[in-house]
């Protein structure tokens, strides 16, 4: 079967039916490279994606460049300060204060400005040195941590922290990847208040039985009261890398071990069976509330932090925790043919299944899988990858966006909304710097007109309610300018300061840029003992942090728990 026509079926079909069992391949069957995925095309498919013309490339990088611009000057324009715009209307968003039940919202936005430091590093990478400066110095002057806004701390983590700690890092490079982008009078500002923030953060992390935190804290008063003991696995184990960072450039072991501990608290609870792990969990008993285990929502970030804390860290136990994952997530999830793309049988998908044993629980798939492919090229599993975004990308092309959820059985969607998601684009970007594969950027123009002719809106751009009829909701989430348009332009952009330098980056899951970098490979602190840390330490820029979160109580009982389970154990 060539490639080609896998993806016109799709295209036709919308999706197909997938069997319970893996098809064998003929062992008559020549193995073919990853490589001859698109090549050897004879019809008008292959031949309308087998190049890509320069001034094609230049112009669709503009207009990835127009589309960041025109949501981020109309968000300057109409809602900053407050967190989100909303672009058919012209006006801000902040938190539902009338309505602290409302997750939906309260769960991202805490009142400090998100979407600007959510897109700081997103003007660097578009060469804008000026904004990125006047951006930073208005975080630095505006923002504020000390706000009664119970938040999640896994949205905070990856929107607010993760970018703090980006920009920061970018700022002090003496490797000046981006040129000289010094900003006078710079005094770690940055840093301080992502400590700040992740200190505001850790009261999240105490009293539970398991080490696994709580999923939501007030920045104010730590833990809420009536906060319920139920958390996803996704939210809980994927907070590593920008804690990790952050314990590795200020030198307190805290920020990681307590990241470090609700991991391998996660980890310990897989199943004997099967290896795999639930969506949702009990803090305190440890019991598994969701048995659905899959790779979209409630899971994605959690795999995809075990291989980037490997890469970032070098900690071999990271390695070895994804790899086992990786390979049950190949024994137990994948469905359909043995190999990508030959032999008898469906292609492959990755479906949703009882942690247990194994069993199918559903017929759909969530937008939020489309990260998978790229996770898979980072893990060198390109020709497996090919094969997952290019069924993702078949449901984009029917319906000019991806449904939040689709039923592959039933060839339909199930939940419509689309809210501007960054995954496919994503696994796009990767897969085309993996391959350099014109195809790929081909991909990319699609998406990029569908968003613009279905999402554009008088402010910025909008969620689309309903795929099929385009209906849309008066929301612009902060990651749409984070990481579908960075990952847009970064496509187009071949001479990108990030393509051409001699440093190594990874991604974030919300898209933020930091270096693979030695240092972040090497501790301060004593391995033995990690807590023993001087209390002073937590207090780096103590004089940014209010007096009475200098020393909270919650974050004492960490280190009065450790050293008396060290004194234990001697």
């Amino acid at each position: 079967q060539h490639t080609c026509d896998f993806l016109i079926g799709l295209e036709m079909q919308g999706c197909f039916y997938l069997t319970n069992t893996c098809s064998k391949i003929s062992g008559n069957s020549p193995k073919k490279s990853y490589l001859s995925f698109f090549q050897e095309g004879r019809d008008e498919y292959d031949r309308k994606y087998s190049s890509f013309p320069d001034a094609l490339k230049v112009k669709m990088r503009g207009m990835a460049r127009d589309m960041f611009y025109f949501g981020y000057d109309n968000y300057m324009k109409f809602a900053f300060p407050e967190d989100e715009l909303n672009p058919i209307a012209c006006e801000g968003r902040g938190p539902d204060v009338l309505n602290p039940s409302n997750i939906n919202i309260n769960d991202v936005l805490g009142n400090y400005s998100l979407t600007l430091i959510d897109a700081l590093d997103t003007l660097l990478i578009l060469g804008n040195v000026t904004e990125f400066h006047r951006a930073v110095r208005l975080v630095i002057d505006t923002v504020s941590f000390d706000k009664d806004s119970t938040v999640q701390v896994f949205e905070a983590n990856i929107r607010i922290l993760g970018s703090l700690i980006s920009a920061h890092i970018l700022l002090t490079d003496p490797r000046n990847p981006f040129g000289d982008i010094a900003l006078k009078d710079y005094d770690n500002e940055l840093l301080h208040m992502a400590h700040d923030l992740a200190v505001r953060l850790l009261p999240a992390f105490e009293n539970t039985s398991t080490g696994i935190p709580y999923p939501r804290v007030n920045l104010k008063k730590g833990v809420p009261p009536d906060s319920i003991n139920e958390t996803c696995t996704a939210g809980a184990g994927s907070l590593l890398v920008e804690f990790g960072i952050l314990s590795r450039l200020i030198g307190d072991s805290t920020f990681e071990w307590v990241a470090r501990r609700a991991v391998k608290a996660l980890w310990n609870l897989r199943s004997n069976e099967t290896g795999l792990l639930g969506n949702v969990v009990n803090i305190q008993t440890g019991q598994w509330v969701g048995r659905q285990s899959g790779l979209g929502a409630g899971m994605d970030s959690f795999y995809e932090y075990l291989l980037k804390s490997y890469i970032l860290f070098g900690e071999k136990e990271d390695n070895r925790m994804f790899s086992a994952a990786y390979e049950s997530i190949q024994s137990h999830l994948r469905r359909g043919r043995e190999a990508c793309n030959e032999g008898e049988g469906d292609p492959p998908l990755y479906v949703n299944v009882n942690m247990f044993n194994g069993q199918i629980m559903n017929t759909w798939i969530d937008s939020l899988q489309a990260f998978f492919p790229g996770l898979q090229v980072l893990n060198g599993d390109v020709e497996n990858a090919i094969c997952l975004h290019a069924f993702y990308y078949a449901i984009w092309k029917r319906f000019g966006a991806l449904p939040e959820r689709y039923n592959w059985q039933l060839q339909a969607p199930d939940i419509l909304f689309y809210p501007l998601r960054p995954e496919l684009v994503e696994s796009t970007y990767l897969l085309y710097q993996a391959t350099k594969n014109p195809f790929y950027l081909h991909v990319g123009m699609d998406i990029l007109e569908s968003l613009e002719k279905n999402a554009k809106v008088r402010c910025g751009y909008a969620t689309l309610h309903h795929v099929v009829d385009k209906s849309k909701e008066d929301r612009m989430e902060s990651f749409f300018l984070s990481e579908t348009c960075k990952y847009l332009y970064l496509l187009f952009d071949e001479d990108n300061p990030l393509h051409k330098s001699e440093s190594k980056y990874i991604f974030t899951t919300e898209g933020h840029i930091v270096p693979v970098d030695q240092r972040f490979r090497e501790k301060s602190w004593e391995d033995q003992f990690p807590f023993l840390l001087s209390f002073t330490k937590i207090c780096l820029g103590c004089e940014r942090i209010p007096e009475e979160r200098r020393y909270s109580l919650p974050l004492k009982s960490i280190y009065m728990r450790q050293i008396d389970h060290m004194v234990g154990l001697s």
